[in-house]
């Protein structure tokens, strides 16, 4: 029953852009799926975009692609939630691998850049319209409140309730932990 889309009313298929031959459709699946599973009590769910968002090529064309088909089902997503009081229980992360450098590769893209990107949160405990930190005027480096990722994933596990610290998981006979030996919450971000 959670997975049958077709109980849903023609309203909510508009609002998060499902529709044969639009951009939006996949990802509005995957989203108002997403919705179903927390409403059924999934506790945890992974969205992909359907379009690539690794733009070391085309990026002008390519950023704009991936920007139609994501927007409005994420944007669906969060309101849906919060309309159903869900969104204050459900930790939604919107991530990539990397930031992109702000000077081109190639000619048509930007490269890898892991010293200063953009991750966003909502919900779940998060602090609602809080920014944290900056990169420099070119966005190319952290300079305001950078957060190292083990900080970054103390944090994440903190707002489901864990202690990054007594995390562990046994490899190779030795216990590890997501966070190393290091990891502090970024309290500034949370509610």
């Amino acid at each position: 029953e959670v997975m049958d889309l077709t109980r849903e009313s023609l309203a909510t298929m508009t609002q998060y852009g499902i529709g044969p031959g639009l951009p939006t459709d996949r990802f509005g699946q995957q989203c108002l799926m997403a919705r179903r599973m927390a409403e059924a009590g999934v506790r945890f769910i992974e969205l992909t975009s359907p379009v690539g968002w690794d733009h070391h090529f085309m990026l002008e064309s390519g950023l704009r692609e991936a920007c139609e088909a994501t927007d409005q089902p994420v944007a669906a997503l969060l309101a849906d939630l919060k309309q159903r009081g869900l969104l204050e229980d459900t930790l939604v992360i919107w991530a990539g691998e990397f930031g992109r450098t702000p000077y081109a590769q190639s000619g048509t893209g930007r490269d890898h850049n892991h010293r200063g990107y953009t991750i966003w949160m909502a919900g779940g405990g998060a602090r609602g319209g809080v920014r944290h930190g900056a990169t420099d005027d070119l966005g190319q480096v952290a300079i305001e409140s950078p957060v190292h990722i083990h900080d970054w994933h103390a944090t994440i596990l903190h707002l489901l309730g864990l202690d990054h610290r007594r995390l562990t998981f046994n490899y190779a006979g030795r216990d590890y932990r997501l966070t190393d030996v290091y990891g502090q919450v970024v309290d500034d971000i949370v509610a």
